[in-house]
């Protein structure tokens, strides 16, 4: 995993952006012609949400004070 604090927060962060791009695009591929693809593109931008969210939490949950790195 990211071990370093900046490297996991800017990650997490461009994950939630790139989750929010695609679930804005979804609702305009699912309407269309192809609705699978539409769903994809919904459920890889919640995936992505996710991924960017958890990251950013465990940033927090590591805070100055703590003893996880022993």
């Amino acid at each position: 995993m990211l071990r370093k604090r900046s490297l996991r927060r800017t990650t997490g962060a461009l994950l939630v952006i790139a989750g929010g791009m695609l679930m804005w695009l979804a609702p305009e591929s699912m309407f269309g012609s192809s609705s699978i693809a539409g769903a994809a593109l919904l459920i890889a931008g919640i995936v992505l949400e996710a991924l960017g969210i958890a990251l950013e939490r465990r940033d927090r949950n590591r805070g100055p004070g703590r003893a996880t790195d022993l």
